[in-house]
């Protein structure tokens, strides 16, 4: 026998259905991640993704079908880089807390102080300019720099410096990071909950030893990789949301980092 919910029911379930809609907070919502396909970059020594076809088209019972296989590297692509990637017995990404990729986001902005030489490292005083105009960095935040660098995406030579594959183009690498003393600053005086940049690793590209990723991992500070759409965003005032795909054990994952600025 159907069963049947009674008219008044149902207007009532309505009711509470758009109050509940109209009470969630107006605003905007922000993109901030690369797409995955053939041109995705990964690190020269890593594999790329790559997507194969299990079926597409109409199937013998005559309705359409179509599902896919991946493959890649944990890290490339828009990704977050979980303590454990430079810290032993430090978090996976399936035991980041949640709350910990949640929560006010902040940019800062230092594409004007980038010269010829990519390999900028941002500083203390970069952060410091910022707070004069901005006031402190606030605890719990999770703080984003714009080096300008995706406007580059996806072109191998102008975002990693080089578009060669392997061990020896390692080398070669030339894009902006975070330098260890500005890791430092941001967890132990500023509290920050995560920190991410627009390039494709928080240590810069010339980097043989990983001390900012080392800096931060140590105290389980996860790290966002290959943000995209910076630019879009404010200096302050959003909401950032970074959920990772939940690798069991891994070392980071593709993340999909979204912002949400209310409006005013």
């Amino acid at each position: 026998m159907p069963y049947y919910i009674p008219l008044t029911l149902t207007l009532l379930l309505l009711s509470a259905a758009n109050a509940a809609a109209e009470g969630f907070p107006q605003g905007r919502w922000v993109d901030l991640s690369h797409d995955f396909a053939d041109d995705t970059l990964y690190w020269p020594t890593a594999d790329k993704f790559a997507k194969t076809t299990v079926f597409a088209g109409e199937t013998d019972k005559g309705y359409y079908y179509s599902a896919y296989n991946l493959a890649a590297a944990e890290h490339g692509g828009t990704h977050v880089d979980a303590p454990v990637h430079f810290g032993r017995d430090r978090q996976s990404v399936d035991k980041i807390p949640l709350e910990q990729l949640i929560g006010p986001g902040v940019v800062v902005r230092v594409a004007d102080r980038i010269g010829r030489d990519r390999n900028y490292q941002i500083s203390i005083a970069d952060i410091e300019r910022w707070e004069k105009q901005h006031g402190a960095i606030q605890r719990g935040s999770i703080v984003l720099f714009d080096t300008g660098s995706a406007q580059f995406w996806p072109d191998p030579v102008k975002y990693l410096g080089t578009a060669e594959r392997g061990e020896a183009a390692v080398a070669k690498l030339n894009f902006p990071g975070l330098s260890p003393e500005a890791a430092q600053f941001l967890v132990e005086k500023r509290g920050v909950k995560a920190v991410g940049l627009d390039t494709p690793s928080i240590d810069y590209g010339a980097s043989q030893m990983f001390e900012t990723h080392r800096a931060l991992f140590e105290r389980n500070i996860p790290a966002l990789e290959n943000v995209a759409n910076l630019a879009e965003l404010p200096e302050k005032g959003f909401t950032l949301i970074a959920l990772p795909m939940k690798i069991r054990g891994g070392s980071g994952g593709p993340t999909r980092v979204v912002a949400f600025l209310p409006e005013k």
